[in-house]
C-alpha cells in the first residue's frame, strides 16, 4: 500500500491534488500489476498539513533507505479498518451541549467509579440510537463497528456497572438533564402530556414478591417473631438493594396516593387483589415482570409498565417504569410528586382517558395545577352522559375538528369534541361488525337453549359483536337496535374535561389532540430505538435500559425539531461519514472522509462543526 497524489485541470487553468490511498495487486490472467484506490482522502488543501508533513517526512527517510520498505510495497502506511463516525459525532456533539457528560461526570465525583463511566453511558445511548442491541454486542460494537471519543474499546461487564450505578442516580440525573435542556432549548412548559405503554418479555414466570417501603425500594426480609412474644416496632429501612439482589418489582404507592397497586399472587394466578403489610410498614407486592392488561396484546407474558412526560414540542423530559399490573389511573399521582421541585411555571398535565378518576384530579388541582384529561364516553357517568347530552352549536377548529363547550359545574369545563372523518371510520367499521353478528346469530332460533347459551358465550368473547347483541327474555338472540342508536350518537367524538378558566375551547381540544407526541414517542422507542426485546433480567437492569431508551429519544428528537427531518434520514446520511485507521512508520493517526454537502448542511443546521481532518495522531 502506498500514497499517491493526483491532479485535476479544472476549465480556468487551475490545478487541484487529491491524496489517495492506493495498493497494487498482481493480475495472474494478464500478469501485469493493477492499482487499486482503497481510500480517498479528498483535496490535499483539506488535509491537516503538518500532521501528514510529518508521515511524509517518515515515509521519506525510509524510501532513502535500501532495502524493502516495512509495512507496504512502496510507501508504508497501512490502512487498517474503516469505521462509521457521522452519527455518533453530532450525538457526542449534542450529549455535550446539553451537558449530560458535565452532568454525569459531577454525580460520579466523590464517588469510587471510574470516571470513564460517563464514555461507557454515552456508548450505550448512542448504540441504542445507531444500532441498537444487546449490551454484549453493544460492547463488541463500539471496538469495532463505530469511532467514539475517548473509548476505543469497552467490556460488557463495563457496561453492567455503568447500568447498575446509573439506577441509582436516576432522580437526580432527569432533574439535572431537564434543567440543561429547559436551559439550552428554552423550553415553555405549560403544557405536559403524560402516557404508558408496556412492553413483554419472552418468559412465562413473573418475578418473585418481594418487599417494598413506601418509596417503592426493595426491603430485606422482616424478621420472624420470637415466639410468644410481640414484634418490637422499628422503622422500615430504605434505600435500594444491591444491583444483583435478584429479580425486582414494583413501586408501592405513597400513603395518601390511594391503595397500593401491586399485590402478592402465585405465579400462575395473574394479578391478585389484596396487599401484605408488615410490621415494619413494608409492603409485599408483585414482581416487576407480571401480569397486566398488555397494550401490545400480549397477556400472556409478563411485562412491565412504562410512563413519559412530554412536552409540546415532543421532548421527552422524564420517563418512569413499574410493575406490569399496575393501573393507569394510580401512576400519575407518583409522576406529579417526582416533578413537584422542578423548575416548572403552572403545568396543565394532559393525559388520557385512563387517568380520569375523580381522586387523580383532586391531585392535579393540588398547588393549583390543571388538568386537560380525556373521559370515558361508555363509562356510565352522569357527567359524560349530561355533556353528550347537552344541545349546543359545533365551532370548527380544524379542517377534520369541530368542538363546542358545555358547562355542567363552576369549577370544571367539559369540551365534545367531533371528527366527521373518525365518524364516517366508525360508522363503517359498526355496519361491518352488525353485518357479521347477523351471520353468527342467523338461524339459531332452530337451536337448543344449550346450543343458544353457547353461542351466546362464543360472541361474549367479541366485544365488537358483544355491544351489539340482545337477548330476550325467552332466551332468543336478537341484535341491540337501541345499541346501535346510542353508539351512532358517539360516531367521531371524544369528551375532555378541564378546571381550566382560561384556555378557550379550540386550545384544549388541540392541546390534547397533542398526546400523539407521546404515542410517536412510543413507536419510536420500539421501532427504531429497539425498547423490546430487553436483554436483562434484574429490575435495576431493566429500569436502567429504560433510562439509555430515554436519553436516546431525547437527543434523537431534539435533532428531529432542529432539522425538520426524521432521524432515520439523518442517521442514513451521516453514517455515510466514516473515519479510517492508518498505522505508519510515523505511528497511527486516524482521518474522516469530506463531508458530503448534506452533511455539511445538516451539522450547520445543528450548529455542530465537522469532524476535523485528523483525529488523532499517536507516535
Amino acid at each position: 500500500m502506498f500514497m499517491r497524489t493526483t491532479t485535476r485541470r479544472n476549465k480556468d487553468g487551475t490545478r487541484v491534488e487529491y491524496l489517495q490511498l492506493v495498493h497494487n495487486t498482481w493480475d495472474p490472467a494478464t500478469k501485469k500489476s493493477k492499482m487499486n484506490v482503497l481510500y480517498n482522502f479528498g483535496r490535499v488543501a483539506d488535509v491537516d498539513r503538518a500532521a501528514i508533513e510529518r508521515l511524509i517526512g517518515s515515509l521519506s527517510r525510509i524510501l532513502g533507505t535500501t532495502g524493502p520498505v516495512p509495512g507496504g510495497e512502496e510507501g508504508g502506511l497501512v490502512f487498517e479498518a474503516s469505521r462509521p463516525l457521522g452519527g455518533a459525532w453530532a450525538l457526542d456533539q449534542l450529549w455535550d451541549r446539553l451537558g449530560l457528560g458535565k452532568q454525569i461526570t459531577g454525580l460520579l465525583a466523590g464517588t469510587r467509579r471510574d470516571p470513564i463511566t460517563e464514555r461507557v453511558l454515552f456508548a450505550l445511548v448512542a448504540n441504542r440510537a445507531l444500532a441498537p442491541s444487546s449490551k454484549l454486542a453493544a460492547a463488541g460494537w463500539v471496538g469495532s463497528d463505530v469511532h467514539l471519543r475517548g473509548l476505543p474499546t469497552v467490556s460488557d461487564d463495563a457496561c453492567y456497572r455503568a447500568m447498575d450505578w446509573l439506577i441509582g442516580v436516576e432522580a437526580d440525573l432527569a432533574r439535572r438533564v431537564y434543567d440543561s435542556v429547559a436551559d439550552l432549548l428554552n423550553l415553555e412548559v405549560d403544557l405536559l402530556f403524560f402516557d404508558t405503554t408496556s412492553t413483554y418479555f419472552q418468559t412465562e414466570e413473573a418475578d418473585t414478591p418481594v418487599w417494598r417501603d413506601t418509596n417503592g425500594r426493595r426491603l430485606p426480609e422482616p424478621a420472624a417473631p420470637e415466639a410468644n412474644s410481640d414484634p418490637a416496632p422499628t422503622d422500615p429501612p430504605t434505600g435500594p438493594a444491591g444491583a444483583d439482589a435478584g429479580p425486582a418489582v414494583g413501586v408501592a404507592a405513597p400513603a395518601d396516593a390511594g391503595p397500593a397497586v401491586g399485590v402478592a399472587a402465585p405465579a400462575d394466578a395473574g394479578p391478585a387483589t389484596s396487599v401484605e403489610v408488615a410490621p415494619t410498614g413494608g409492603v409485599k407486592q408483585t414482581g416487576f415482570r407480571t401480569w397486566g392488561k398488555s397494550k401490545d396484546h400480549r397477556d400472556d407474558l409478563p411485562q412491565v409498565v412504562i410512563g413519559m412526560a412530554v412536552t409540546r414540542t415532543g421532548i421527552p423530559v422524564r420517563v418512569w417504569s413499574w410493575p406490569g399490573g399496575t393501573s393507569d389511573s394510580a401512576l400519575i399521582r407518583q409522576v406529579k410528586n417526582d416533578m413537584r421541585d422542578w423548575n416548572l411555571a403552572r403545568v396543565v398535565w394532559v393525559a388520557d382517558r385512563g387517568f380520569t378518576s375523580a381522586e387523580n384530579r383532586r391531585y392535579l388541582q393540588r398547588a393549583g395545577g390543571g388538568y386537560i384529561l380525556g373521559e370515558k364516553l361508555r363509562s356510565g357517568s352522569t357527567d359524560a352522559t349530561t355533556a353528550l347530552g347537552r344541545p349546543g352549536r359545533y365551532q370548527q377548529v380544524a379542517d377534520n375538528l369541530r368542538v363546542k363547550e358545555v358547562h355542567l359545574s363552576d369549577h370544571e369545563r367539559f369540551v365534545v369534541c367531533h371528527n366527521p372523518d373518525a365518524a364516517a371510520r366508525d360508522a363503517e367499521i359498526r355496519t361491518q361488525l352488525v353485518a357479521r353478528l347477523e351471520e353468527e346469530i342467523a338461524g339459531s332460533d332452530q337451536l337448543s337453549a344449550t346450543k343458544r347459551a353457547e353461542l351466546r358465550g362464543i360472541i361474549s368473547t367479541k366485544p365488537g359483536l358483544n355491544r351489539y347483541l340482545r337477548v330476550t327474555p325467552s332466551g332468543l338472540l336478537r341484535i341491540d337496535r337501541k345499541a346501535i342508536t346510542t353508539e351512532t350518537k358517539l360516531d367521531g367524538k371524544y369528551l375532555l374535561r378541564t378546571n381550566e378558566p382560561h384556555l378557550s375551547s379550540e386550545d384544549i381540544a388541540l392541546g390534547y389532540k397533542q398526546l400523539l407526541e407521546v404515542e410517536r414517542g412510543w413507536r419510536d422507542m420500539k421501532q427504531i430505538l429497539d425498547l423490546r426485546p430487553v436483554h436483562h433480567r434484574l429490575e435495576d437492569r431493566i429500569r436502567a435500559h429504560i433510562l439509555l431508551c430515554w436519553l436516546a429519544l431525547l437527543l434523537i428528537r431534539i435533532i428531529e425539531t432542529t432539522t425538520g427531518d426524521t432521524w432515520n434520514n439523518v442517521r442514513a446520511e451521516l453514517q455515510r461519514l466514516h473515519v479510517g485507521t492508518f498505522t505508519g512508520p510515523a505511528g497511527t493517526y486516524h482521518q474522516t472522509t469530506t463531508p458530503t454537502t448534506r452533511q455539511k448542511q445538516i451539522l450547520d443546521t445543528l450548529a455542530m462543526p465537522a469532524p476535523p481532518r485528523i483525529l488523532h495522531l499517536a507516535t
